[in-house]
């Protein structure tokens, strides 16, 4: 039992990071109303852009910088084939993903990229787990605030309208193009952002760490809301929730490793999870219009 509470300060350190990537999700997948695949690509752009350029004497907080400006080049591929050639988005994250994958190996130069040790995995790994749990809960607050504060204003909400009524908005005079070209950019930097100090925290980047990242995040979105649903509808508690979720996710994936249940399977209970919180409300409003027919009907 021991052993199982000692691993869940790394569980907890693993959930917020992917948090971070989780929030990308949540901003495409809630904000924009948009299936976006490109972040399993771009997660490993952001962890093998730092990891080459922190392996090349740059410093780490630059290296964080450039590899987040590398995720959002990757949102706007995605925007170019979306709206620019009228792709459907699903399939134009697809196909930005695809393009990631060879772009990676070519960035890192092989299959995975090791790090040096004068880097964050030091100070993440190295510190003792109550200051390294407080670097990362630092991480989110900070991006929970500036998300919320971005959101708030003028284009921000701009945003958030096109998400929820397209035709609405265009018809306010917003430009939806532009607004799925930031919310698309800002996810995908978010995304490479978290790829970046993942890398840091494990110390390489490899081809295959993005694989499933999407499951996940949507994952940590749809635990995170069920949490806090009831607590309140403030757009910053909703942020929380998404690292509430994740953590919660983690945690979970942690137990399952410690007691020795077969972790091939956590992807596809992963996916599971997520259909049937994502079919839940669909089901509802099916049962309920029935409900009231019959009641209509035997009226």
């Amino acid at each position: 039992m021991g052993n199982f509470l000692g691993s869940m300060p790394g569980a907890i350190a693993q959930g917020l990071i992917w948090g971070i990537m989780a929030i990308g999700v949540y901003i495409t997948f809630r904000i924009l109303d948009i299936a976006d695949l490109t972040v399993d690509g771009t997660v490993c752009t952001g962890a093998a852009v730092c990891a080459v350029l922190v392996a090349s004497g740059v410093n780490v907080w630059l290296a964080i910088l450039i590899a987040t400006l590398a995720g959002i080049l990757a949102g706007c591929i995605t925007w170019f084939f979306h709206v620019i050639l009228g792709i459907p988005a699903i399939l134009a994250g697809i196909l930005t993903q695809l393009m990631l994958w060879s772009v990676n190996l070519k960035i890192m130069g092989g299959a995975n990229k090791p790090l040096s040790a004068r880097n964050l995995y030091v100070l993440l790994t190295q510190m003792d787990v109550p200051r390294s749990l407080i670097f990362l809960g630092i991480a989110a607050v900070i991006i929970i605030a500036l998300l919320y504060l971005f959101f708030g204003t003028e284009i921000g909400c701009a945003i958030r309208a096109t998400g929820c009524n397209g035709a609405m908005s265009r018809a306010q005079g917003i430009n939806t193009d532009l607004m799925k070209l930031l919310g698309l950019a800002l996810s995908n930097g978010i995304v490479a952002l978290a790829g970046s100090i993942l890398c840091q925290y494990q110390g390489f980047s490899d081809i295959n760490m993005g694989k499933g990242a999407i499951v996940t995040g949507l994952a940590s979105v749809i635990i995170g809301e069920a949490v806090v649903k009831r607590i309140s509808k403030n757009f910053a508690v909703k942020l929380a929730g998404v690292f509430i979720g994740s953590v919660i996710y983690w945690i979970v994936y942690q137990t399952v490793v410690f007691f020795k249940v077969d972790t091939d399977l956590l992807k596809m209970l992963s996916a599971l999870l997520v259909a049937v919180f994502l079919g839940i409300p669909y089901l509802k409003k099916k049962i309920g219009g029935k409900k009231n027919k019959g009641g209509a009907v035997n009226g």
